[in-house]
């Protein structure tokens, strides 16, 4: 019997409003409110609500140890739950009590702090799983990175934080002639196993399902269930990884997505052709076929699965550099506002707004996108910095001078007689 291990994205970042150079100073209001809450309100309508709604009816019709879910539920997705629609919040919570989710483990502000700094990438994830244990009483065991960024140097990181598995992506550059369809282990932390997602069928949902230009729509559930069980019969573990935002918002209801899902698992499950798994689940039931080494990184995004959609040009290393140019200045200072923004200026959905190459994905990078053009992006992100860095730098100095008062204080004698007089 096959495993399919079903992974979902939740994330959904603070944007931005438009911030001028002549805010610098003056304003401290970086985030565009109504933007905010009302594309949260939006995709809890047509995907969250509804696509949650689904999954409870299937985890109960079949039982959690026929049907299971993964999820990472990014920090910033949590707080906008919170803040816009706490009704999307407590959905996922009911849906996480059937017993057939697994929460995955991931950077609090999605970011890409992996790559720059070791210690702020261990403070996000450490906040993530504060998080969930307060939300939903549970300690993460499986770990994504943003955007699946993976690397022999952060698997390390993973599995000395005391990770048993990590998400990946099966790219071909990884993979060569293998199959993503097995269970593998990171050669650099033997200990840490690598699911790897078959990105050819999480794809064919996830971004062709509705495009008619393509050769196989329309997709059925009887064709894809087909495609899977014509699989050679040893490639027992299919990862399908994909945003939770593919269900009613990048695939609109219309399209027949939610319908589509049901159905083929329904159909799986009845024909008895398959199990649907969390990464926990199977481990029980599947060993490593290989050990694999990735020593630069890699990411689930575009055709190229590097870094290039985040870091690919000078507008954005420029910006990636600045940002954590301020790591060590925040250190001097607890200030909860600094954090707050400090964590929210880390999510790489700002870095991917400046994103100027020719993709072959390009749609997805539009998709949310608050800004005209990748300069625009650049240049209201770079204002933000430099009022944010004024107010680091200021809080920093005043810090240390607190902290130089204090000594001197310390160190001073005492006059004579003050214990008298006291």
């Amino acid at each position: 019997m096959r495993h399919i291990c079903l992974y979902f994205q939740v994330h959904q970042p603070f944007r931005l409003r438009i911030y001028r150079f002549f805010d610098i100073g003056v304003s401290h209001d970086y985030y565009h409110e109504l933007n905010n809450r009302a594309l949260m309100r939006r995709i809890a309508q047509k995907c969250y609500l509804p696509m949650n709604t689904l999954l409870q009816r299937l985890i109960e019709r079949w039982g959690p140890e026929r049907f299971s879910v993964s999820f990472a539920i990014s920090g910033g997705a949590l707080e906008q739950m919170r803040l816009y629609a706490p009704e999307v919040l407590e959905s996922f919570q009911r849906l996480h009590k059937t017993g057939g989710v697994e929460l995955v483990g991931e950077t609090y502000a999605h970011s890409l702090a992996c790559l720059k700094s070791r210690r702020e990438f261990e403070a996000q994830v450490r906040k993530h799983t504060e998080t969930l244990e307060e939300l939903f009483s549970v300690r993460p065991t499986t770990f994504r990175n943003t955007e699946l960024v993976f690397y022999d140097e952060v698997a390390r990181w993973v599995a000395e934080m005391g990770f048993s598995a990590m998400l990946a992506e099966g790219a071909d550059t990884l993979l060569g002639w293998r199959s993503p369809n097995y269970l593998y282990q990171s050669a650099a932390a033997p200990d840490l196993l690598l699911f790897l997602r078959n990105y050819k069928l999480s794809d064919d949902i996830a971004f062709r399902f509705s495009n008619r230009e393509w050769s196989e729509w329309p997709l059925t559930a009887e064709k894809f269930a087909g495609w899977i069980a014509d699989l050679p019969a040893e490639q027992r573990l299919i990862n399908l990884f994909m945003d939770y935002e593919t269900f009613g918002e990048h695939q609109w209801a219309e399209t027949g997505i939610f319908e589509f899902f049901e159905s083929w698992v329904n159909r799986m499950l009845e024909q008895g052709a398959a199990r649907f798994v969390t990464p926990t689940q199977a481990r029980k039931d599947h060993s490593p076929a290989a050990s694999l080494s990735v020593p630069a990184p890699l990411s689930w995004a575009d055709s190229e699965r590097d870094l290039t959609a985040w870091l690919g040009n000078e507008l954005q290393t420029d910006a990636f550099d600045t940002l954590y140019s301020l790591e060590e200045p925040l250190r001097q200072t607890s200030a909860p506002d600094l954090q707050r923004d400090w964590l929210y200026l880390q999510t790489s959905d700002h870095f991917y707004y400046m994103c100027t190459k020719f993709f072959s994905d390009g749609d997805v990078h539009k998709y949310f996108n608050p800004y005209n053009s990748p300069y625009e992006a650049y240049v209201t992100y770079m204002n933000v910095l430099s009022d944010f860095r004024e107010r680091v730098e200021s809080a920093a100095k005043l810090a240390k001078k607190q902290s130089e008062t204090l000594s001197t204080a310390e160190a001073s004698p005492e006059p004579k007689g003050s214990a008298e007089a006291s």
